[in-house]
């Protein structure tokens, strides 16, 4: 099934680190939801995965793993658990995060939406440490965590675009 193959190839490309290859999975128009991000067009998703691949490489490609399963799709939607071990870049810090994803297709087998969920608190006790574990169940982290990615996200794109 189409769908279940580009998923397939998303996440094989991501565990390369190829975020070239992630990109050319969404659709011009995409969208993207995760805990960090907020994205509204397949540049910026695409721009996303390249910064986090290129981040991985150069502070963490040592301890990199990413696995997934339960690759379910049909002709319009599908969904997808991942399982990433990494050093998170600004922090240093050893994180495994387990993730939800659910998708939405184009009728080419682009993908059109993705949704991404995980336990921010446990991601950031992981990640951030102390403030992390005292902090981390507050809308106030999360929302610096979410201000602090698309600072990152938009110097990136205005480094490489």
């Amino acid at each position: 099934m189409r769908n279940e193959d580009t998923i397939q190839r998303l996440y094989e490309a991501f565990a390369r680190l190829d975020g070239g290859t992630m990109a050319a999975c969404y659709a011009p128009e995409a969208r993207f939801d995760d805990e960090a991000f907020s994205l509204k067009s397949g540049r910026e998703v695409g721009a996303m995965w390249k910064m986090l691949c290129e981040a991985t490489r150069a502070k963490g490609a040592d301890v990199w793993k990413l696995s997934w399963r339960d690759i379910r799709a049909d002709g319009a939607t599908g969904r997808a658990h991942w399982d990433a071990h990494y050093r998170f870049s600004t922090t240093g810090r050893i994180v495994d995060n387990a993730v939800d994803s659910e998708f939405a297709f184009t009728p080419e087998g682009l993908i059109a939406t993705q949704r991404d969920r995980f336990d921010f608190w446990a991601w950031s006790r992981q990640a951030l440490g102390p403030p992390g574990v005292l902090m981390g169940w507050t809308p106030m982290l999360k929302n610096k965590v979410r201000a602090g990615a698309a600072e990152n996200l938009a110097a990136y794109m205005a480094r490489t675009t």
